[in-house]
């Protein structure tokens, strides 16, 4: 009969084993000096649990060495402190992602994080969930993206929490008092990320109201009060809600899917959806890349399309609906059904700017140069070589469009330091500071590195700035500043 005690106990006992100072039969020099570090082992768990120290000890140490004899060896390319972590993981079989300071393995935290997001059943599911600790129940159920429903979120809480109190009965309604309490106590800290006002009347009287008692007491007055008048509104509304069952993204929530669904249909925030959308997912940015030849490749002559804009260093999301064709030529798109919108920060749903078009002539720009998705006559623009590092919003109705300084170069250049840019004859330059004083100026050129070249290499390329009008109603942002793109995905809109 399996015992889910006997592997933690067995994994304590093997590091304990590892930091007992007798019955070592190797020591180990890690690091180069003044960092170095020996730490004691055992060569018969090195062997079996590692196969690169395996080849180590198998070239290192004497087969046939007098058995009083400690072997020695060295590893001085690798850090002591993260060697320790290593060997503790040889000997235990657990790695804890606290043990790294700073942005270490942010990677992989970023990959386990979207995986778990998108994929949470693999967890919910797994027979050793019940043996999460509550830290970790609380970091995957609070994820904005978790693509999971509410009352099924509960439910794996709630099966977490008896099963850290295995003498509770299997109905609820045989509760005792203390019964109440034990499991209460043991989902307090988990019961603030549960999001009860997203069930259905029905969700919260079938599966949440048995354990009312294990809520606080102002949410449980609360949900009922909301859950009493939803009710009543349920029941003399004609019109059924369809709900989005999940959109393949790392930037919105299947909320922000929803909100967007209803502009398209026009409707309130508050009015239930008519139509169930399916988010297809045709690009993305980190995993298509983020140049424009790529947008015409991927999306030209596809209808119905909503561009998700992340920007750099913040929570901010832009994007915006466009229900005609993109295309590679230079011309204006004409509809009325088009708009942009932004969420200030991310987690906030409520605090959005939608922004529907007016002059449906400049509704949409194809542009098949340095253009991605492109809307109206500056509203949204995504532009540049570099992760369009040149994008932009501008805030006033009409506005001065003023070109980044660019200059063609005459001479090629290699650059000589890390500090300068190689430049190409015939190619252009984008000029981000000028400094006559020495002759040389910051740039950037057109593979998107930054750096110094000399100014007598280039040309100046002057050029004049027109005034537009933008064509929709605001500006979905505060300041007409550039901006660089994070991520970027476009998805195409079809009615399930």
């Amino acid at each position: 009969m399996y015992d889910n005690k006997f592997l933690p106990k067995l994994s304590q006992n093997l590091l304990e084993i590892l930091e007992d100072n007798e019955f070592y039969d190797i020591t180990i020099e890690v690091g180069n000096d003044p960092y170095v570090k020996i730490f004691r082992a055992h060569m018969v768990i090195l062997n079996y649990r590692s196969s690169y120290l395996r080849r180590i000890l198998s070239t290192n140490v004497n087969r046939n060495r007098n058995d009083e004899i400690v072997a020695h060896i060295k590893l001085p390319n690798i850090l002591p402190e993260t060697f320790q972590i290593i060997l503790r993981y040889i000997y235990g079989g657990r790695l804890s992602l606290e043990d790294f300071e700073n942005d270490s393995f942010l990677k992989l935290q970023n990959f386990c994080t979207e995986l778990v997001s998108k994929e949470p059943e693999k967890i919910f599911n797994s027979i050793d969930f019940t043996l999460l600790s509550e830290k970790c129940l609380i970091s995957l159920i609070q994820h904005d993206n978790i693509q999971m429903d509410v009352i099924q979120v509960w439910e794996h809480v709630l099966k977490w929490g008896i099963a850290q109190n295995p003498g509770l009965p299997s109905d609820p309604s045989s509760y005792s008092k203390d019964d109440f309490n034990s499991l209460k106590n043991s989902l307090q800290h988990l019961i603030p990320f549960i999001k009860f006002y997203n069930l259905t009347s029905k969700e919260y009287m079938d599966e949440v109201y048995p354990y009312k008692k294990i809520l606080p007491k102002d949410l449980r007055e609360n949900l009922l009060r909301y859950f009493m008048y939803q009710q009543n509104l349920e029941q003399m509304t004609i019109v059924k809600e369809t709900k989005i069952k999940s959109v393949d993204s790392i930037i919105i929530t299947i909320q922000h899917a929803e909100l967007i669904s209803k502009w398209i249909d026009r409707l309130e925030i508050s009015d239930k959806i008519k139509n169930s959308y399916e988010f297809k997912l045709i690009l993305r940015g980190s995993r298509d890349g983020f140049s424009p030849n790529k947008f015409h490749e991927i999306c030209d002559n596809k209808t119905h399309t909503i561009t998700i804009v992340k920007v750099k260093d913040s929570n901010e999301i832009l994007g915006g609906y466009n229900p005609i064709v993109w295309n590679s030529g230079t011309c204006f798109g004409i509809t009325k059904e088009s708009f942009t919108f932004s969420f200030k920060n991310k987690p906030n749903i409520q605090d959005y700017i939608l922004s529907r078009v007016e002059n449906e002539r400049h509704a949409i720009f194809n542009s098949g140069s340095n253009y991605g998705p492109t809307f109206g006559r500056g509203d949204l623009f995504l532009y540049g070589s570099n992760f369009y590092d040149e994008s932009y919003c501008y805030v006033s109705r009409l506005f001065n469009y003023i070109f980044k300084p660019k200059a063609e170069v005459l001479f090629e250049y290699v650059a000589e330091t890390d500090d300068d840019i190689s430049l190409t004859p015939g190619t252009l330059v984008t000029i981000l500071e000028k400094n006559h004083d020495i002759g040389w100026w910051k740039g950037k050129n057109e593979q998107g590195k930054e750096g110094l070249f000399p100014s007598t290499y280039v040309k100046e390329i002057k050029q004049i700035g027109i005034q537009l009008d933008t064509a929709y109603k605001e500006s979905i942002r505060e300041t007409s500043n550039s901006f660089s793109v994070e991520e970027y995905e476009i998805f195409q809109i079809m009615k399930d």
